[in-house]
């Protein structure tokens, strides 16, 4: 039996006998009674979820108490125990809360305006939200900012985050940038916090905006899902009216054939593990009659193991020739299974600046 069971029947077996009476403790002094008996027992406590200022608190209520004798200790624990089995449901506590368990649910923009409209963000650790940003809305920042904060927000994102990062910054910028990271060694964490609130504070503020892309993504997002066809038909039809426009989005474009001037070597075993097998197939069967595809799947193959290799050449001997449709849905998702695990985090494309 656990000592928090313990402790619960040992206080029914007291009060029962009625020779003892526990003593009638504040809240306050019961939170801390709970809290001290399971950090005791090894338990790893939540705590820093909480409120600062109920941290400080319970901090301080178990500062100054003493002792607690064995029969109000019991006492306590029954009463903590009786109302956990009471409990059918919890909800989150407080506005901050409530967005995060909402994520997904709400759009970007409207949560932004509730946090504002809340105050919440100065409650909270403003870096969970700036990590989770997407690289568009940082980059005004390391451009803007001095090298001194860019050094520190590229210091709190993810590797492959701030990497990306760098690689979409002009040179001069990414050497001063990662130059101005090695002189944060010595930052201090409320400097930390405070740099954060100050970016968070900025970002908010920025005019909330219909869609969450650029119009050269989103143009390029399209266009990379396209059949290849439509795609240099639009493309040359944007190149007539708008040049600078059109070689944008040319630039913001990621199809197969991109894939070996964009994806590091060491990142194919990841897209392999996130793409069906069969569409691997159809997908690397469809790009072989084309010399730029070809290239692609040569580049894959030749940077996984020899006998993955050999199986899928064998595949796709088999599967024979494909229908464009098909080889063309299998190739999109290839390249979907790519911008997926870019966009947890997991690999960073090169940027088109560094290709060829």
């Amino acid at each position: 039996m656990s000592r928090l069971g313990a402790e619960r029947q040992g206080a029914t077996t007291a009060t029962g006998g009625g020779r003892i009476v526990p003593r009638n403790l504040p809240p306050a002094e019961k939170a801390a009674v709970i809290v001290r008996l399971l950090l005791a027992e090894g338990s790893s406590l939540p705590l820093s979820a909480l409120p600062e200022h109920m941290q400080a608190a319970l901090t301080e209520q178990i500062g100054r108490m003493r002792l607690v004798d064995r029969v109000t200790l019991g006492a306590v624990v029954e009463e903590f125990v009786n109302e956990l089995e009471q409990v059918g449901l919890s909800f989150p506590g407080g506005i901050e809360g409530a967005i995060s368990m909402m994520d997904g649910h709400i759009s970007t923009t409207a949560a932004n305006r509730l946090r504002r409209l809340a105050g919440v963000a100065a409650r909270s650790d403003p870096w969970d939200r700036i990590v989770q940003m997407p690289p568009e809305r940082l980059l005004p920042v390391l451009a803007e900012e001095s090298v001194e904060v860019g050094a520190v927000i590229l210091s709190r994102l993810p590797a492959a985050r701030s990497a990306d990062l760098l690689a979409r910054v002009p040179p001069d910028r990414a050497r001063s940038l990662a130059l101005a990271m090695s002189l944060t060694g010595n930052v201090a964490p409320d400097t930390v916090a405070r740099i954060g609130q100050a970016l968070l504070t900025q970002l908010d503020n920025q005019p909330d905006r219909a869609f969450e892309a650029g119009p050269v993504e989103r143009v390029g997002a399209i266009l990379n899902v396209s059949a290849a066809a439509t795609r240099d038909e639009v493309l040359r039809g944007l190149a007539d009216s708008d040049q600078a426009f059109a070689e944008q989005v040319r630039r913001a474009i990621f199809t197969f054939v991109h894939i070996p001037a964009r994806l590091s070597p060491r990142d194919v075993p990841k897209v392999l593990r996130q793409v069906d097998q069969a569409v691997l197939v159809t997908a690397l069967a469809a790009a072989m009659p084309d010399a730029e595809g070809a290239a692609a799947v040569d580049f894959l193959l030749a940077n996984m193991s020899q006998r993955m290799a050999q199986t899928l050449r064998e595949e796709m001997a088999e599967r024979g020739k494909v229908k464009q449709k098909d080889g063309e849905e299998a190739m999109n998702a290839v390249i979907a299974g790519i911008r997926t695990l870019e966009t947890s985090g997991e690999l960073a494309l090169i940027a088109p600046d560094d290709e060829g």
